[in-house]
């Protein structure tokens, strides 16, 4: 009981004071544009590699599924952070290769999303009902010509709410960046704090930050999703 009447009397005394973080701006955004950086660079990879495996997952070649299912399967069902210290600490130790945190959180980053996205694709033009494939078969066109012009248009429409979804994980996902002393807005926001001493304005200001930057994603994916709608309508 004295131990919680000591919390709450420290609580109760605890004084907010913003006056000193304007000086820390500068920093905060820096780490802002760390994250943007990281986060869009690891989804256009992730993406394209995705694709890649989608398509070999869908090969109707074995050697070529196997090490896809296998690539999705490791990186869907194990941790980020593991990725992160075995590709920056771990792979110097056991190759030549030796990646700065930026290139390690981006690798990291990078194959993960693609097992995601992987997922997404594939389950995209698999929803397309096969009468579409045998409808184009039957105006003349190859299968590779048929998956251009009239499986994926429709499959990207269904495939847009999940990979938007899933790159807002990815930019969230930055923060573990930190962990490699990557200068991206958590790890800023840890390095104020360190001399500052205002932990809960600090990190406010970071949920703030983080908060602004996918709230206003999420406006332009509604944006995309609405157009697409609407182009699907006429």
């Amino acid at each position: 009981m004295y131990a919680i009447g000591v919390i709450r009397e420290k609580h109760m005394r605890y004084q907010w004071d913003f006056s000193a973080l304007p000086h820390w701006w500068p920093l905060l955004l820096d780490g802002l544009w760390g994250t943007v950086r990281i986060g869009f660079t690891s989804i256009l990879i992730g993406m394209l590699v995705g694709a890649l495996l989608a398509a070999m997952k869908l090969s109707s070649t074995r050697l070529l599924r196997l090490p896809a299912h296998l690539f999705i399967g490791f990186y869907r069902n194990t941790p980020a952070i593991v990725h992160f210290f075995w590709i920056y600490y771990a792979l110097p130790v056991v190759s030549p290769l030796t990646l700065s945190p930026f290139a390690a959180a981006v690798t990291a980053l990078s194959a993960q999303s693609a097992a995601f996205y992987a997922e997404v694709y594939r389950g995209g033009i698999l929803s397309i009902a096969e009468g579409q494939w045998e409808g184009a078969k039957a105006l003349g066109m190859s299968r590779p010509l048929a998956l251009r012009r009239v499986i994926l248009p429709q499959a990207l429409r269904r495939m847009i709410p999940p990979l938007i979804e899933r790159s807002f994980e990815l930019i969230k996902s930055t923060s573990l960046a930190s962990s490699l002393a990557y200068g991206e807005l958590l790890y800023q926001a840890m390095q104020i704090n360190s001399q500052s001493f205002r932990p809960l304005e600090v990190y406010s200001l970071a949920a703030l930050l983080y908060f602004t930057l996918l709230f206003v994603l999420s406006l332009l994916s509604q944006y995309v999703e609405r157009r697409l709608s609407y182009a699907r309508i006429q």
